[in-house]
């Protein structure tokens, strides 16, 4: 890419970040639905259409990094080293996870874990961030198996992992809410994932090894 491009691709993301910041705290502060595309567009100081350009749903302004969530699980089971399967993976890197906010670990401030789950749009939106996500797990375990078109073995173990994961993702935004403490709540999410993966260690423990 040139110099030029560079600049325009770094300037666009800037745009992007800038604009999910400024909305996000608009959310906070008065609630998701009572904000408006052309209040946001205002104290961002851009046009409603750049707003809509850059965020066709209004509630991708708040998971402005739902492409990462989407992909996340599938994008741990393709890094899965030498003779780990998928399950031993996750479970590897939801723990490592927990040091910091992230994508896969369902940490946040409390304040955007109450605005998520006060508002039905968001969390709608969230279902579906979860479905996707879930649908990707599917297709990288199906690549990694060699699964044929249509085999349902992939939909299956997806389906197995992704309820861990996201039992867990909410667990843990349930603790940010309601204020638990960092020092009790890593511990606590860490006890739990290890329990909740090794409760799918029967069935799933020897499922895509990495070969």
């Amino acid at each position: 890419m040139t110099a030029t491009g560079n600049r325009r691709e770094r300037k666009k993301r800037e745009t992007r970040e800038r604009l999910a910041h400024v909305a996000t705290l608009l959310f906070i502060e008065r609630g998701f639905d009572p904000v408006t595309i052309a209040e946001i567009a205002d104290a961002a100081d851009v046009s409603k259409m750049t707003v809509t350009n850059y965020f066709p749903l209004k509630e991708d302004l708040v998971f402005d990094a739902h492409e990462v969530v989407v992909a996340s699980l599938a994008e741990v089971v393709r890094r899965r080293e030498p003779g780990e399967p998928a399950l031993a993976a996750l479970r590897r890197q939801f723990l490592a996870s927990l040091a910091g906010n992230d994508v896969l670990n369902g940490r946040s401030t409390r304040d955007f874990a109450v605005l998520v789950h006060e508002s039905p749009r968001l969390r709608a939106r969230q279902r579906e961030l979860d479905e996707l996500r879930e649908a990707a797990l599917a297709a990288e375990l199906a690549a990694a198996e060699g699964a044929g078109e249509g085999d349902p073995l992939p939909v299956l173990m997806a389906g197995q992992l992704a309820a861990t994961h996201r039992v867990l993702w909410r667990r843990v935004q349930e603790m940010t809410r309601e204020g638990v403490p960092e020092q009790r709540l890593v511990p606590e999410a860490a006890q739990l994932a290890e329990r909740a993966f090794g409760l799918a260690g029967p069935a799933l423990a020897g499922y895509c090894v990495r070969r």
